[in-house]
């Protein structure tokens, strides 16, 4: 019986985090497909994603960048996340048309898990963890 419920509680805890995941990818595309047009700001596309994540994770724990992505011009994918986020600030009101930029969201595992993360047997693997998703796009 203990096991059965190990096992059910697992599935519900990874079938949410697929859902976060994938809320958080749409919430980047959408919040692209916003900044891609002249005359939206930076602001107005992290306002619009928050409000899209805001009926799965609470937008105090979201973190969302909007950064010049003219560094992947060339067609090079960025190998890491962190790679995304160390690029430069953009301010969309002042992007040049066909400027390359990306939009992208991270939240940190433990402020959206349902079961805490500190149990015993689970925790030391998802210490750490963050559910991550970005869209590339071009400005108009």
């Amino acid at each position: 019986m203990p096991v059965y419920l190990l096992f059910i509680f697992v599935l519900l805890e990874l079938g949410h985090a697929m859902m976060i995941n994938n809320t958080i990818r749409s919430a980047c595309r959408d919040g692209a497909r916003i900044g891609s047009v002249e005359g939206t700001s930076t602001q107005m596309v992290q306002h619009r994603v928050e409000e899209l994540l805001g009926s799965a994770v609470n937008p105090m724990h979201v973190q969302v960048f909007v950064k010049n992505a003219d560094a992947f011009d060339d067609g090079t994918p960025p190998t890491s996340g962190d790679g995304v986020e160390e690029l430069p600030d953009l301010e969309l009101r002042e992007a040049e048309t066909r400027q390359l930029f990306v939009v992208r969201v991270k939240v940190p595992y433990q402020d959206v898990a349902i079961l805490p993360v500190n149990l015993p047997l689970i925790g030391p693997f998802l210490q750490g963890v963050e559910l991550a998703g970005q869209a590339f796009m071009r400005h108009e």
